[in-house]
């Protein structure tokens, strides 16, 4: 389906969206320095829109839903570990059928469906059942809060673990570098399976996630945002380093900040005015430590080399409009 942006409802504006109500509570047990909560807070803030939200099984469920308290002020549903997209894609065309048959009035404003997921649920486990949601053209955002990491059920490597990472799956030692593959391309895939609007954010570039978040809010079919969500406990830096880490990520450009429109249209939305190295990024996470030994320098400068091309890869494309 074709992006197409409505020209007849207002979009919540950044003075509007930093003194809305909240509708995630603070009042949930994720860990300290959690980036989770930063992403998904803005996500509901975002707009004044009703929301149907399914969470698939991992740290943003169990952490924001003990019961009987809950941090979610709209519609929600726990769902399981896999498949949250196609939760979302079934309430998505219950309310068209609903409609179709005039149970609920034309004059009912239309909600917006949201699925959140981790990493191990989004490259992994649940992928089959996202492309299902893409393939069938569900109006819908699919938001992956991307830790890199299976983090709430013991640290264990995901598809998207970068390569040279320590994992309980994939530990380093004394013949292991850790993960020995490097992390999958969901955006790319996304965008080629279909996707109307892809998207990648991060939590310390706040005004560009949210207008991205609008701009999905505002596209008809199937939007995939990928949220880069640092996590103090299995990245193993301090509760306090959260967004200097995160800078890190989008300035070193290991998490580079762009949206690819119909599978076509690619827009970098964020260029680092001072270009860092990977190798300072790597050395604030100790999951990485071991990598600075003298026999493990060629990963670090595998990585470069692979960012290097990654960004030229991206201006190209940006630049060609393909």
């Amino acid at each position: 389906m074709s992006c197409i942006l409505s020209g007849n409802r207002e979009v919540k504006n950044l003075k509007g969206f930093s003194t809305a109500a909240e509708r995630f509570e603070g009042a949930h047990v994720l860990c300290p320095g959690c980036a989770h909560s930063i992403i998904v807070r803005e996500v509901l803030n975002a707009t004044n829109d009703n929301l149907v939200i399914a969470a698939s099984t991992g740290c943003l469920e169990v952490c924001t839903a003990v019961y009987p308290h809950s941090s979610w002020d709209c519609s929600w549903i726990h769902i399981g570990f896999e498949n949250s997209s196609t939760a979302i894609a079934g309430v998505e065309a219950m309310n068209k059928a609903l409609r179709s048959k005039g149970r609920i009035s034309a004059d009912t404003p239309e909600p917006k469906f949201v699925a959140f997921g981790g990493d191990g649920s989004t490259y992994d486990i649940g992928f089959q059942w996202i492309s299902g949601c893409c393939d069938r053209g569900h109006n819908m955002m699919y938001i992956c809060l991307d830790n890199e990491v299976y983090a709430n059920t013991g640290g264990q490597a995901s598809g998207s673990t970068p390569i040279g990472a320590s994992a309980t799956t994939a530990p380093a030692g004394s013949c292991s570098i850790g993960k020995r593959t490097n992390k999958k391309d969901m955006l790319g895939i996304m965008a080629a399976n279909g996707s109307s609007y892809v998207a990648q954010v991060a939590p310390n570039k706040w005004k560009d996630m949210v207008k991205k978040i609008q701009r999905g809010f505002d596209t008809e079919g199937f939007v995939y945002i990928n949220a880069m969500s640092a996590c103090t406990t299995e990245w193993k830096f301090q509760p306090h380093q959260t967004i200097d880490v995160s800078d890190l990520a989008t300035d070193s450009l290991v998490f580079p900040l762009y949206e690819i429109i119909d599978g076509k249209e690619l827009n970098i939305t964020y260029r680092p005015k001072n270009i860092v190295p990977v190798r300072d990024y790597l050395a604030v996470q100790p999951r990485f430590k071991h990598l600075f030994k003298p026999e493990n320098e060629y990963v670090i400068q595998e990585w470069q080399k692979r960012i290097d091309a990654q960004w030229e890869y991206l201006q190209r494309r940006e630049e060609a409009r393909v």
